[in-house]
């Protein structure tokens, strides 16, 4: 397993790259990136309903650059409890805000969508969409990093995430702190990119291969696995996304390696 970045890998040049990236995505989502971004992406790549999603800020859609669909997992069996009203839901990287807002209106008034994330432009962006689409007495938006997340301990029903595993360094870490946050019976809808076949050391040790999602993708079948050492029981894959059709990312790697997106859910 690919769990920990190699020994020798530049962990903070990494986080100042990711961060540098998304900062660029903030201010620029018509930039030129090594991954697709934007409403219509979303709908034609991701199954995001189009509908829904022009109801929602522009400010947050045009910035989305997700690649797979975590808010729909519930939707995709009734045994798995659609995200719904009163719940509180944590959107783990909420970026500019997309799937967060989306998650705040299943929760309603009576609920709470929390985001976190790393990057101030894209905490600027979700909190300026919240308020644009009427939803800032729902949504909370707080600085942070998937290693530390700075909520309660069994105070969430369902964490959300869409494309950022595959960043951390850490995953072990990161599936822990998940785990911690979680209510016994709560979800993990998670989205995220996955390989086929175990990537060499080179390629684990290139940072600019981590920051295009890729260098610190897991393999597919570890996802189960390592959810399970972490406390979160039953995990299976729903759904996959080919996210990177058409990318630069998609030229960086072997095609045996597969590189794609999955909807995953695990339960607490």
């Amino acid at each position: 397993m690919a769990l920990i970045c190699p020994s020798n890998f530049d962990k903070a040049s990494l986080i100042q790259q990711v961060q540098a990236t998304y900062e660029q995505v903030a201010q620029h989502p018509d930039g030129d990136f090594h991954f697709h971004r934007g409403p219509a992406y979303a709908a034609q790549y991701l199954d995001y309903d189009a509908d829904e999603l022009a109801q929602l800020p522009a400010l947050a859609t045009q910035r989305f650059a997700g690649v797979g669909n975590p808010v729909q997992i519930g939707d995709l069996d009734p045994s798995l409890n659609a995200i719904r009203e009163g719940q509180v839901v944590l959107d783990h990287a909420c970026g500019a805000g997309t799937d967060l807002l989306l998650a705040a209106r299943r929760v309603g008034k009576t609920g709470k969508a929390i985001g976190v994330d790393l990057t101030p432009g894209m905490r600027d962006m979700a909190t300026k969409a919240a308020e644009l689409a009427g939803l800032s007495d729902i949504v909370d938006i707080h600085a942070g990093i998937y290693e530390e997340l700075p909520v309660d301990d069994a105070s969430v029903d369902v964490v959300i995430s869409n494309g950022v595993i595959n960043l951390a360094p850490d995953k072990v870490r990161v599936f822990k702190e998940i785990s911690r946050v979680l209510k016994p019976g709560g979800y993990l809808f998670l989205a995220d990119v996955v390989v086929q076949r175990e990537l060499t050391l080179d390629a684990r040790s290139n940072p600019e291969l981590w920051a295009a999602c890729v260098g610190g993708a897991l393999v597919e079948s570890e996802l189960t696995e390592l959810a399970q050492e972490c406390g979160l029981h039953n995990g299976k894959i729903v759904k996959r996304f080919n996210c990177f059709l058409n990318t630069t990312a998609e030229q960086k790697v072997a095609k045996d390696l597969f590189v794609h997106a999955v909807n995953f859910v695990a339960k607490k």
